[in-house]
């Protein structure tokens, strides 16, 4: 009997490492992910989501998830090139985009950073703020998901303390102020469901 419960117990030990492994080898992606996201190439513009569309609106006001970053997953880098191309395209033109934007609830966004020289565009994964100054900053924003509209927040802190990890695994903290601090503020939004016009009376 003795022997057979430690029998026992060594197979539910090896399936629950078995169990274990599989967990770990499992794409960060839901298969409707990632048929949405390998539906085309990388230079291919995804369709921004609009909270006027009703089953965009439920999307975007969801919140997402984090991400692992430095691996070799084929779906993640290609949301990221498409996530640029996106933004970058002419008939969108924005400063910044987040993973949910385009239908994916990943802890993923694109920041242009007016604060570094070349005003380049910047990838962050699983970005959060740590502290936010007392001092506020007005200004006039407006969305890719809200086309059309423009309004000015007033919650916006001046500067942020800003954690988050890059393509490369680094993990980083950094001090961000003035505009980039308030397009940072407004892409972290996104991933909590969070659409700027909320900021407006607040």
């Amino acid at each position: 009997m003795k022997k057979l419960f430690i029998l026992f117990t060594c197979i539910l030990f090896i399936s629950g490492c078995a169990g274990a492994g599989n967990v770990n080898k499992e794409s960060q992606f839901s298969d409707e992910q990632k048929n949405l996201i390998m539906s085309a190439d990388s230079s291919t513009v995804m369709r921004v989501l609009s909270i006027f569309n009703r089953k965009d609106s439920l999307l975007l006001r969801s919140k997402s998830q984090d991400v692992i970053a430095g691996t070799n997953d084929a779906a993640l880098q290609n949301l990221v090139k498409r996530m640029y191309a996106t933004v970058n395209d002419s008939l969108n033109a924005g400063v910044g985009i987040a993973a949910p934007q385009v239908g994916i609830l990943k802890n993923i966004i694109w920041v242009q950073r007016y604060d570094k020289p070349g005003y380049p565009f910047e990838v962050y994964f699983n970005p959060r703020i740590k502290q936010y100054t007392k001092q506020k900053i007005q200004w006039v924003e407006g969305c890719l998901s809200v086309p059309g509209m423009k309004d000015t927040t007033r919650t916006r802190s001046f500067a942020i303390l800003l954690e988050y990890d890059r393509p490369d695994k680094s993990h980083n903290l950094e001090m961000v102020e003035g505009f980039t601090a308030v397009i940072f503020q407004h892409e972290i939004d996104h991933l909590n469901g969070i659409i700027y016009l909320d900021r407006r009376r607040k």
